[in-house]
């Protein structure tokens, strides 16, 4: 077994503290070098701008693009006859004539033969909860129970904490004794307070569940752990009925599943209709990206709800307990352990999640920049990934790891400094140089420049009234009058919880301030 632990404080060497202020030093350094070149040269400064903003409308018109093409994948995958597609798998005969690619992954199966066979396969629901409540927990039971699968192929297991209240306890076991006999085995695991060297967060709650399990249920029933995938999900998160099916058909195609994650689409849309209208623009920003994500498979990285064979996570001793992001970190311990051998595998169907939503608007403020700000806190793997990839042995091939570790960096320093430079900086040049014709005129080529991006607003507006479940009898029509309204919102939503709170979380590490807890996001149930 490596080492692929994060170190502990007193473990850090001087060059992994760098490492780990280096997304703030290049986020506040691109922040501020418009106002530098001002002073050097104006014509500079309008020409960076320029190839700044014009790089971000070439890369919209591409997203743009993507959304449209995994929408409409997304939904195809939705309809699909997985459980006839799963008989096909098993025989190796093909009676489902579409999708034209379920033949061809038929026929591949003589090259490239799967480990594991449908019949075979068998999954765990791992469910983490700390203080939710009835309302929000069981409804995830029963859309388990209600996905168009053999529940007595699947085991339930809900990971509680010590140091939740004790109505939490109660409502793990009693959710288990009623439900338990649909699924061919439930467990509610207690895990311990104040385990030594882990953070309160979800990752040791759910690597301790998931060694009880190897434990007491693989090795008791005899299980091969590479016939068990592990899903886990948050309290709130409610697979579609084809998430189970569709997920089995992409493992078992796998010649070697231990070296894949897979990835289903968050949507954000389970209470979108009672979210508050900055909430909802968010949230829906949110599930689109993770649409986009799925047309861009070298950048997707484990997220939220995700699944793997329980032999990786056996190789991998489970999940981090040291860092409150465990989910995309996941991907980097992965990836280390098998010297790079680790993909992320998209299942084009959605698990719903919860937006936003908790006792009280300012409450609710709050947790939503929480919330951003723990996702954005994922810069704290930049100094392990270069930690383990260059300075570490290993047999990792160059270019990947160079790829990969550009792509973090890149894309955590956009996080937090594309909307701030996209929104003010046209303004830098003429603050500076009032009597420079280029400075003058940039503002409104600028302005005319967004006025072409907005198309893609136009887009979002369409693909987020088609993502709404049903409205609530308890709302009027006028309802959707501020489902499009909600949209005058969204430079407020970049700038405080995108570019505010990725700058939050950098600038903690930046000065040592570490988030040593998860901050678990309140959940409200409006009735």
């Amino acid at each position: 077994m490596k080492n692929l632990e994060i170190p502990l404080q007193s473990e850090k060497t001087k060059s992994y503290r760098f490492l780990e202020r280096l997304p703030a030093i290049l986020s506040y350094s691109l922040l501020a070098t418009p106002l530098i070149l001002s002073q050097v040269s104006p014509r500079l400064t309008v020409v960076f701008i320029l190839a700044y903003i014009l790089m971000w409308l070439v890369r919209a018109v591409g997203l743009n693009v993507r959304v449209l093409q995994g929408w409409r994948n997304s939904q195809k995958h939705q309809k699909y006859n997985w459980e006839q597609m799963l008989e096909d798998l098993e025989k190796r005969e093909v009676t489902v004539k579409n999708p034209k690619w379920h033949k061809s992954n038929i026929e591949r199966l003589d090259q490239y033969p799967g480990k594991i066979k449908p019949s075979e396969a068998l999954h765990v629901i791992m469910i983490a909860i700390y203080n939710e409540s009835r309302e929000i927990v069981e409804p995830t039971v029963k859309d388990v129970i209600d996905s168009n699968y053999d529940m007595k192929k699947v085991a339930l297991i809900i990971a509680y904490e010590e140091r939740g209240p004790e109505e939490t306890r109660k409502l793990a076991v009693d959710l288990v004794k009623q439900y338990g006999d649909k699924f061919m085995y439930a467990h509610a695991i207690e895990h311990p307070e104040d385990i030594p060297h882990e953070v309160i967060g979800k990752g040791g709650n759910i690597t301790y569940a998931a060694r009880i399990i190897e434990k007491t249920w693989l090795k008791k029933n005899k299980i091969d752990p590479n016939r068990v995938i592990l899903t886990t999900l948050d309290s709130d998160n409610r697979p579609h009925p084809n998430y189970l099916p569709a997920l089995t058909y992409t493992y078992c195609l796998c010649p070697e599943p231990k070296y894949i994650s897979f990835q289903p689409i968050a949507m954000y849309t389970n209470n979108i209709w009672d979210a508050p209208a900055l909430m909802r623009v968010i949230a829906t920003g949110n599930s689109f990206w993770n649409i986009i994500l799925t047309m861009r498979q070298h950048l997707i990285r484990n997220f939220s709800s995700h699944a793997q064979s329980m032999a990786a996570l056996i190789d991998t001793d489970y999940w981090s307990v040291r860092t409150i992001v465990e989910d995309g970190h996941q991907f980097w311990r992965t990836y280390f352990r098998y010297d790079g051998k680790h993909e992320v595998y998209p299942i084009y169907v959605p698990i719903y999640q919860d937006a936003v939503l908790a006792d009280g608007y300012r409450r609710t403020l709050k947790m939503q920049f929480i919330q951003v700000r723990r996702w954005a806190y994922g810069a704290s793997d930049i100094s392990y990934v270069i930690t383990k990839g260059y300075l570490t042995k290993n047999k990792i091939p160059r270019w990947d790891m160079l790829t990969k570790t550009f792509r973090i960096v890149e894309g955590h320093v956009s996080w937090a400094t594309a909307p701030l430079i996209l929104t003010f900086s046209a303004f830098v040049p003429i603050l500076f140089n009032p009597e420079d014709i280029a400075a003058n005129q940039l503002p409104n080529i600028v302005s005319n420049l967004q006025r072409i991006a907005m198309v893609g607003l136009v887009i979002t507006v369409f693909l987020s009234f088609k993502a709404l479940p049903p409205k609530p009898e308890r709302y009027k029509r006028h309802r959707n009058i501020f489902m499009v309204l909600q949209w005058v919102l969204l430079p407020v939503s970049t700038i405080i919880y995108s570019s505010s709170a990725a700058l939050n979380a950098q600038t903690r590490l930046l000065l040592g301030k570490y988030l040593d807890k998860f901050d678990v996001t309140e959940k409200a149930v409006k009735k």
